[in-house]
């Protein structure tokens, strides 16, 4: 499966920092959020803010991920 981490608003809404996902062929870092996003509901509104990284470097959606790869979604990040 993939590992995936979570962090910010992400992390609370699902109630966890880190969550595996089964990895089929074809999955890609787009296919990961969309089966996260139909687990949990609550993240749709926050679909078109989100980063992916797979491995550390952020993604493209269309990025293939394979089992063992490590992603992680990455809401907006607020500051000033």
């Amino acid at each position: 499966g993939i590992r995936v981490r979570l962090f910010g608003r992400v992390k609370e809404i699902v109630g966890a920092d880190a969550i595996d996902l089964p990895a089929g062929p074809g999955e890609t870092t787009g296919t990961v959020l969309k089966s996260l996003i139909g687990r949990y509901p609550p993240l749709a509104p926050w679909r078109d803010y989100l980063r992916v990284a797979v491995n550390h470097e952020y993604a493209p959606e269309e990025r293939t991920v394979s089992p063992g790869d490590e992603v992680a979604i990455i809401p907006p990040v607020s500051g000033g």
